[in-house]
């Protein structure tokens, strides 16, 4: 018996869907991971609730699931994740073809009852084949949950409090995935800031774990997602400046630089605090690439303070930066407290001119490299290209390296690449 599992939203989610897969392979189930629903079998659609734009995305995969269900085309539809954690009740009289709902945190039930329903033979297809391919890059979710209860931010509705993972049960972790043959260690979290903080009496423990992390012998890039920037562990940095394993690459959302919307947005920091913030951190770790997510639109952004949002990026001039227009989520503060008055039309102006000013930026970034040599994980390839990252480049979010097939490379491994050209969001060379 096939199931298809498709994940929807953030690289939390693959986590948990990667989870429910090692649970059905061991269970006999044969696991896919196919946006489709070409293969049949049973679909399990891990969702995301985060914004209004990834809710309707889930709710649009959910119902063509169903309608390929009704067409003969696959057995059965189970849905799982932030969504249907968030909205359990009202979703499945919403939508009542859908076979069973789960929500963020019992996936494991979910697995156990495809396991008693369709009673697969173990026997049939061992848990791990003999030739099997280990991923060669890994998500490593070190926490769960959030305490900082921004205004717009329905994570802590959906997730509750924050739960760090212990240390050693991280570093265990690692440890397995590194002796098969993993080698990329993406560390996330809600807010990797917090990590530990709740366990080890209210001291951070990111630096420890990072620290100990590099240590374990296959382990050659560790990178890190989601830090915030109130209360952020500074001595991280220290690892980072020292440890060669782990990247000079920190994700850390921002939001916005006006004091009247970081304060309207509940962010616990003010701009001159995050200058500080960043000027730190890049004397810390000189070369570092920061990534951040910035948000326009919110309540109170008038032109003024997205006027001072623009300087901002002009100013820090950040190496990787994402941006998306505010969408009111029901129950958070700000739905509660603010009017959603800013038009959609006005966001979505203020959203590609912000955008259009980090296209410029991220083009001189990529072409200040050209010339330079920098160690690239091969990770794909197509009839012009090997395709890889460097250690400045998280998956899926930030620019690739195209190389040139003048010589042979297997995917999954390590090359030093001459970089030759550049566009805004990647950049081009070859094996040197």
């Amino acid at each position: 018996m096939l199931v298809n599992l498709i994940t929807m939203g953030c690289s939390k989610n693959l986590v948990d869907t990667g989870r429910v897969g090692t649970l059905l392979a061991e269970s006999g189930f044969e696991v896919a991971s196919e946006l489709s629903f070409d293969c049949g079998g049973i679909v399990v659609i891990n969702t995301c609730g985060f914004i209004g734009d990834a809710k309707e995305e889930s709710i649009e995969m959910i119902l063509s699931a169903c309608k390929a269900k009704a067409d003969g085309l696959v057995d059965a539809v189970y849905v799982m994740g932030c969504l249907s954690q968030r909205y359990r009740n009202e979703l499945p009289d919403s939508i009542p073809e859908v076979d069973a709902w789960y929500g963020k945190f019992d996936w494991r039930g979910l697995a156990a009852d495809l396991a008693a329903k369709y009673e697969p033979d173990a026997a049939e297809k061992p848990a791990v084949e003999a030739d099997s391919e280990v991923p060669v890059s890994a998500y490593i979710k070190i926490a769960e949950g959030c305490n900082r209860f921004c205004a717009f931010c329905a994570i802590p509705l959906i997730t509750g409090r924050y739960v760090s993972r212990p240390v050693e049960e991280v570093l265990d972790e690692v440890r397995r995935l590194a002796a098969a043959g993993t080698r990329e260690f993406n560390i996330i979290a809600q807010d990797l800031s917090y990590y530990g903080r709740d366990i080890y009496g209210g001291q951070s423990a990111l630096a420890r774990l990072i620290d100990a992390m590099a240590d374990i012998e296959g382990v050659e890039w560790i990178r890190l997602h989601y830090a915030y920037p109130a209360d952020f562990p500074y001595d991280v940095l220290e690892v980072m400046a020292r440890r060669s394993n782990v990247c000079k690459y920190l994700d850390i959302a921002l939001q916005h630089i006006s004091d009247k919307v970081l304060s309207n947005m509940r962010r616990h920091i003010d701009a001159d605090g995050t200058r500080r913030l960043l000027a730190r951190i890049r004397a810390a770790v000189p070369g570092i690439h920061i990534r951040t997510t910035l948000m326009v639109g919110f309540p109170g952004e008038g032109d003024a303070e997205f006027d001072e949002l623009l300087a901002f990026v002009k100013e820090q001039r950040f190496e990787r930066m994402g941006a998306f227009a505010y969408c009111e989520e029901d129950d958070t503060f700000a739905a509660l407290n603010y009017d959603d008055d800013i038009p959609q039309e006005v966001k979505q102006a203020r959203l590609d001119k912000l955008m259009a000013i980090q296209e410029d930026i991220s083009y001189d970034v990529n072409r200040a490299k050209i010339g330079s040599k920098l160690r690239v994980l091969v990770t794909d390839e197509n009839d012009d290209y090997y395709v890889g990252r460097t250690e400045f480049d998280s998956p899926e979010v930030d620019p690739e390296v195209l190389i040139s097939k003048d010589c042979h490379i297997s995917t999954g491994s390590f090359v030093n690449v001459e970089i030759t050209g550049a566009e805004p969001y990647e950049i081009i060379g070859r094996v040197c």
